[in-house]
């Protein structure tokens, strides 16, 4: 597919900058296993139910998920800015960075205190110029009880919190 733009790079960043996304970290099994912080999240459908994410085919992350059936995705609150940045972070044992998490369904890991978690199956992946876009339907899910907590936010290249309109 050849898609042209008007739109420079550049331009393209400055745009999507104005752009405020929740924060999550999404992890795969393997053999070590994979995690990266992503903005990307989104839902797609709701029958069948289905999300989706996207993830650049040179990432460190990518021959795990290429390969993974299952992946979770886990919504950081904003006390977990940390965790956005160990997974961020390249050239480093993301999991022992992070320590606190267990294996699940298919051993995909699982983050601990996360905002909610929603463990998938992976359906499809969609190539789109320099990135995938993975296709994945939830087969379960948690999230925290405090309903005072609050999402991690990215907006405008920070981490940012959201305060609640009066």
């Amino acid at each position: 597919m050849t898609v042209t733009s008007l739109v420079d790079a550049d331009l393209f960043r400055a745009l999507l900058r104005r752009h405020a996304a929740a924060v999550v970290v999404i992890t795969a099994p393997g053999e070590p296993p994979a995690g990266f912080t992503a903005t990307s999240f989104t839902s797609v459908s709701l029958d069948p139910p289905l999300v989706s994410f996207c993830l650049a085919k040179t990432a460190s992350a990518w021959p795990a998920v290429a390969e993974a059936d299952v992946v979770a995705v886990h919504v950081l609150t904003q006390e977990q800015e940390h965790v956005a940045r160990t997974f961020a972070t390249r050239g480093i044992d993301r999991f022992a960075a992070h320590g606190s998490w267990e294996p699940g369904p298919g051993g995909v890991p699982l983050l601990d205190g996360v905002l909610a978690r929603i463990v998938c199956r992976v359906v499809r992946r969609v190539e789109a110029g320099d990135h995938s876009i993975v296709l994945a339907a939830p087969e379960t899910g948690d999230h925290h009880q405090d309903l005072t907590a609050a999402p991690l936010v990215y907006h405008d290249g920070h981490y940012a919190h959201l305060r609640k309109a009066a």
